[in-house]
């Protein structure tokens, strides 16, 4: 089950369980109303796939629907994604002087428009959270979809279809490997904005690759 619709349902359940000890409260009265508020009213999340149910009480319902503290995948995803981006902007920007294709260098000037902003929006993220001082421990050059030096080089000394064809080619590996990337983020992140930046990731690159495999000749 996605982490945000565990999160949706827990809330619900909670905001359910509060309305009803409020109105339970509001129709009882003595020491039975006070013996059920002290208790407290508990609810019943459902696990993951293979784990069983567990039985919260409203306080931990409420608090586990809200936390989005960011953990260690939040800020590698951050992390990485940042790089990977700014390599997005290096390919890009050898579109204007060499590309053939006009939708080629349209496309170009699209993904520059929207990782520009994106790398912006992660990096007060990680200031925001505290996680623009931690340090670096991942290996950039492992990140799935990166182009090596050797072929931006390659990519550089090129013009014309044959620069459109390899531009589209490092360029659609390039976003399969963000979308493998924020897919992991969805699945082991816990922070809300993460998640949302991710989603967005998914979503608009899936349909760039498909654009740019229709642009291959």
């Amino acid at each position: 089950m996605p982490r945000r619709t565990t999160r949706l349902r827990a809330a619900a359940l909670a905001t359910t369980l509060v309305a009803a000890v409020l109105a339970l409260s509001a129709c009882d009265g003595g020491d039975g109303a006070k013996a059920a508020s002290d208790q407290g009213p508990s609810v019943v999340a459902p696990g993951k796939p293979g784990e069983p149910a567990r039985t919260l009480s409203a306080d931990e319902a409420v608090k586990e629907a809200g936390d989005d503290t960011p953990n260690s995948a939040d800020f590698g995803y951050a992390r990485m994604m940042i790089e990977h981006h700014e390599q997005a902007l290096v390919l890009t920007a050898l579109v204007p002087e060499r590309a053939d294709s006009p939708s080629v260098e349209r496309l170009g000037k699209r993904i520059a428009a929207s990782q520009k902003p994106e790398i912006g929006a992660m990096e007060g993220w990680l200031k925001k959270n505290g996680g623009d001082d931690r340090e670096e421990t991942h290996d950039h050059s492992t990140m799935p979809g990166m182009a090596t030096d050797q072929q931006i080089e390659r990519l550089r000394g090129m013009k014309g279809k044959a620069f459109d064809q390899l531009f589209l080619k490092l360029m659609i590996t390039h976003h399969q490997g963000a979308v493998t990337m924020a897919t992991e983020a969805l699945a082991d992140g816990n922070n809300v904005l993460i998640e949302e930046m991710a989603t967005d990731v998914v979503a608009q690159q899936t349909v760039e690759i498909s654009r740019m495999r229709g642009l291959l000749t």
